[in-house]
């Protein structure tokens, strides 16, 4: 017999009349053939009266306190989903985190779920009972309390779909589907009927707030197609799973980060291991970082610039202080008006001129671009928090994605041609021998024969990137990163790029043609380059894989002349001749999560 889980939200569970027709479906769905695992948010607004009556009592409340009282919500809603579906004659048993077996470490208010125990779930349901399942919670080795954060609820739910083997999760929320962005912002957003698990990764770091991103990463790990739905109406929604809806379209979706801050240190040593002691710092206070840019160095020094959400600013500067006179750097300046703009797409690598068509809509729509960061599936832009729900609008009328592309193709269609879910038996068998929430690296890669463009003194106003990669586009030549960040001098910026060795030359003839159009201080190119990336599920959540390969490749005495950084991938630019000492010496350093 077939097996789903559904999630119900808090909006999902609100009232009465809510919490009734939540468990309407569940009873549906197992009255169809199926068993059926109900995974329940806290009603509502529950959540914030907890943590408004918290900060009444106390000022600042012990961690593991508040996740004792966080947690009670989802059980005051698994309690009355399940009398609501014993009331409409079905069978129904509430379990709490604890209870369902799962076990997670005792980072309070963010625990990593280590593993769940089935057992008790399966007779239950062998037993002909729905299972109403709290989200969001666990407990630890000492029988604490834990909750996962918030949204942890979809984690909960996807995780219990991974153990369990579930032929589907379905995610039932107040609204019907992933768009191409967010419709509160622009209502001509369009609902798409497939994502990738990748593409839905990167839009999830970005803001896109329907889906949690560690739930994501729980589901590509282990194959579970994600089923998003409406609670309020009978929609097909998307499914979430590992092809995208199309196999041309260069972008599949766009998304704003409002709330962003920009920390630049500057005037670092340009030697092995500043990067460490910068990010170091960070992660011990476990703050994710997100654009990270370090470029060429001149002089000596380089700057990193880097974003963290607006409310973790303060912590940030306090960390990166305290290593300042360490680190040797020169200053430390930061903006909280900025706000990232991005566009994701599984098709980007193989299509050129992608970032020029978006840093074209961006100047014709008069927005300045402050930093740029590119990988194999994104490109995301720093702007002015004023210029943000602009940039967004001209970026998604750029690519059409209000349109449903020619090829775009159901889940029906992607199930028949690849076949059923493959292995679930060998998927869960894993499961049941890993961590859950270990990180997992599919791969250490170095691209060699790389060359490097590196341009000083670009002005700070809307259109230069335009230009600039419309040019080089225009002679053909192929850009992988794209890094942009603050130069230190004059209010002007440096843009860095990297190209195949072979266009060495072409390359340098047209940046010189740009260095001079636009009157710009300095430009530099080099070969003898080569990218090292660490690539896999959970490097933004896990916020030590960054300053672990730095920390590797200063032990080895490299340099790094580039940062840039995804939800999949860190890529660092080194010096050639030690690409191979890097490879090794980080696949012995993440050996234990290598798949």
């Amino acid at each position: 017999m077939s097996l789903i889980v559904q999630k119900f939200g808090g909006t999902s569970v609100a009232d009465v009349e809510k919490i009734r027709a939540a468990a309407r479906k569940a009873i549906r769905a197992q009255r169809e053939g199926h068993r059926v695992v109900l995974v329940v948010s806290a009603m509502g607004k529950n959540t914030d009266g907890l943590l408004q009556l918290a900060s009444e009592v106390s000022e600042n409340p012990p961690a593991r306190e508040m996740d004792m009282l966080l947690s009670t919500g989802e059980q005051v809603s698994v309690a009355l989903v399940a009398m609501a579906i014993h009331e409409l004659g079905a069978r129904a048993v509430s379990l709490t985190g604890g209870q369902i077996g799962m076990k997670t470490d005792n980072s309070f208010s963010r625990a990593r779920i280590q593993s769940i125990s089935t057992e008790r779930i399966e007779r239950l349901l062998d037993q002909g009972n729905i299972v109403v399942a709290a989200g969001f919670q666990g407990t630890d080795d000492d029988l604490n309390i834990t909750t996962l954060g918030r949204g942890g609820s979809d984690t909960t739910a996807v995780a219990l779909a991974a153990v369990l083997g579930a032929d589907s999760c379905e995610i039932y929320t107040d609204v019907d589907g992933i768009y191409t962005t967010d419709p509160r912002r622009l209502p001509e957003a369009r609902r798409v009927e497939v994502i990738s698990y990748d593409e839905m990764l990167e839009l999830a770091s970005l803001g896109a707030g329907v889906m949690h991103n560690r739930s994501i990463e729980f589901a590509k790990k282990f194959g579970v197609p994600i089923h998003v739905r409406s609670s309020f109406s009978d929609t097909s929604g998307t499914m979430i799973v590992a092809e995208p809806e199309s196999t041309s379209q260069p972008v599949s979706g766009a998304a704003m980060t409002a709330d962003e801050a920009r920390v630049t240190v500057l005037g670092v040593p340009d030697v092995p291991g500043k990067s460490y002691q910068v990010f170091s710092a960070i992660a011990e206070r476990k703050i994710a970082v997100d654009m990270v840019v370090q470029n060429v160095g001149k002089a000596g020094r380089a700057d990193i610039s880097f974003t963290v959400p607006r409310g973790e600013l303060t912590a940030t500067l306090q960390a990166v202080e305290s290593v300042m006179d360490e680190v040797g750097a020169d200053g430390l300046t930061h903006d909280d008006q900025v706000s990232k703009v991005s566009v994701v797409g599984m098709n980007m690598a193989s299509q050129t001129n992608v970032a020029a068509r978006m840093f074209r809509a961006l100047a014709d729509a008069s927005v300045n671009i402050q930093m740029i960061t590119t990988s194999e599936i994104k490109i995301s832009t720093l702007v002015a928090r004023s210029d943000a729900t602009l940039a967004l609008r001209a970026v998604h009328d750029a690519f059409s994605l209000h349109q449903k592309p020619s090829d775009a193709k159901t889940w029906s269609q992607i199930k028949a041609e690849r076949g059923e879910r493959a292995d679930v038996d060998a998927l869960v068998s894993r499961l049941r021998n890993d961590a859950l929430e270990a990180l997992t690296l599919t791969g250490i890669s170095v691209t060699d024969h790389q060359a490097r463009i590196t341009l000083h003194g670009v002005p700070d106003y809307p259109g230069i990137a335009a230009d600039m990669f419309e040019t080089i586009g225009a002679a053909g030549i192929f850009v992988d990163m794209i890094v942009q960040g603050y130069d230190g001098e004059d209010a002007a910026t440096s843009v860095s790029f990297t190209v195949d060795a072979d266009d060495l030359a072409k390359s340098l003839e047209v940046a010189r043609e740009i260095y001079k159009q636009h009157q710009m201080r300095d430009v530099q190119g080099t070969g003898d380059i080569a990218k090292v990336t660490v690539s896999g599920i959970g490097l933004r959540s896990h916020t030590n894989v960054a300053t672990k390969l730095f920390h590797e490749l200063a032990e080895s005495d490299i340099n790094v002349e580039m940062i840039n950084t995804s939800e999949l991938q860190v890529n660092a630019v080194i010096d050639a001749k030690f690409a191979s000492t890097a490879a090794e010496r980080l696949k012995v350093a993440f050996a234990p999560a290598l798949h």
